[in-house]
């Protein structure tokens, strides 16, 4: 109702028959957009469809986003012309003028900025609409291949050059396309790696979201294997309808199996021993642990680590970054390298060379990309898939391949 009376301002001078067309349209979304609604609440158990059901959300948050946007220009005019008027009321005009003139140039002016500032709500307003738009149809399966050079000084030398690939938090749950989402898989495919990790969250709530993308994903393969953790939403932890215990339970280990079925060696709190040529690095993989209180703290790495023999370097795979804030950088400095995902880049900010930025910031101080903290190293791969809004926005998809050199 409220970004309506903006419309109105702009269609004063046009025709009735342009006025009634706009209108049709203007009202039809909201119509639309409750009708489903209420439809949802009538047959609670009615199948949209998963597509429907994601779009349907999207363009529903994108739309009043838009007219949130705009309804801050027309309460900042509102406000203005109510001071005005009380200013008004309460003081005495001392010129000499002729009332009527005054009034008719009052008039005039209102109207006028009244109607700039109308326009220009419209226009911004638009640009959340546009850019979220965009964000659907091109941003979710714009996969960006990232090179890092990782510097480790006690790397064993078979090692030096030896290609790593990172992807983490698919998602499977949330897609839509196949053949967007094989163009990724192409793309990692290409990359050569000789070791992969997959870093948590292959689904978003049950297992049984990622079986149509098993033999996608199964083509996911390096020469020295590939490893894989669990993330926060491969528990079944955020569905509140299970039969049963023993369902959930089942849940996971259906979930255990389908990295199996992938050919991807799962680590729940343990670790191997990756050996090149007689020479030896280390791999540990953790359950998931974050430092908030609504992620599960599953992993342990005093417990993944216990037993392993002395290595020259020691890579760690964890889920969430915060893991590395609160426990690894303090407690296991003799992790070298910790790889994880999470964030998601919060699919929304400024991703460019030299900058970056992201609400998501300022609950991650690590959130996106390479960090040094001391004598320790941090990657946050943004991540392949996403969640909830179905698109990125400046933060895109991400493929990471790494070169470890013991070689500054």
């Amino acid at each position: 109702m409220y970004v309506w009376q903006a419309v109105k301002t702009l269609l004063r001078n046009k025709s009735d028959r342009t006025k009634r067309l706009v209108k049709y349209i203007y009202w039809s979304v909201p119509v639309i957009m409750i009708f489903f609604l209420l439809l949802s609440f009538i047959f609670p158990g009615i199948d949209t469809g998963k597509a429907f059901r994601t779009y349907f959300s999207a363009a529903y948050f994108i739309i009043y986003l838009s007219k949130f946007t705009v309804c801050l220009f027309l309460l900042f005019d509102d406000l203005r012309r109510l001071f005005k008027w009380g200013f008004r009321k309460i003081t005495t005009r001392k010129k000499n003028v002729d009332a009527d003139s005054t009034q008719e140039v009052i008039k005039e002016s209102t109207i006028s900025r009244s109607r700039f500032i109308s326009e220009t709500g419209l226009i911004v307003g638009l640009a959340p609409l546009i850019i979220f738009t965009r964000g659907i149809t091109k941003g979710a399966y714009d996969y960006t291949v990232r090179k890092v050079q990782l510097y480790l000084p006690n790397l064993p030398s078979a090692f030096e050059g030896l290609k790593v690939l990172q992807i983490s938090d698919v998602h499977t749950g949330s897609f839509n396309d196949k053949d967007k989402v094989y163009k990724g898989i192409k793309l990692i495919k290409d990359q050569g790696a000789d070791l992969a990790f997959f870093t948590g969250d292959l689904v978003n709530s049950r297992t049984e979201e990622c079986y149509e993308w098993l033999d996608m994903f199964s083509e996911v393969k390096a020469p020295m294997g590939v490893y894989s953790i669990f993330g926060n939403h491969d528990y079944g932890d955020y569905v509140s309808d299970w039969k049963s215990p023993e369902a959930k339970a089942k849940n996971l280990e259906d979930l255990v199996k389908a990295h199996k079925d992938l050919g991807w060696n799962l680590l729940r709190n343990e670790h191997v021993i990756i050996d090149r040529n007689f020479q030896k690095i280390g791999l540990i993989g953790v359950e998931n642990w974050g430092h908030t209180a609504r992620f599960q703290k599953y992993g342990d790495l005093t417990k993944a680590s216990n037993e392993m023999p002395a290595v020259p370097v020691k890579l760690l795979l964890s889920h969430d970054p915060s893991h590395f804030d609160y426990i690894v950088s303090n407690e296991h400095k003799d992790i070298d390298v910790t790889f994880s995902g999470h964030t998601h880049g919060f699919q929304f900010g400024v991703d460019i060379p030299g900058f970056k930025w992201s609400p998501v910031k300022y609950f991650y101080p690590h959130w996106a990309g390479l960090y040094n903290v001391g004598k320790q190293q941090l990657y946050v791969n943004r991540g392949y898939g996403f969640l909830g809004y179905p698109g990125r926005v400046g933060i895109l998809p991400e493929i990471t391949v790494f070169t470890l050199t013991g070689n500054v």
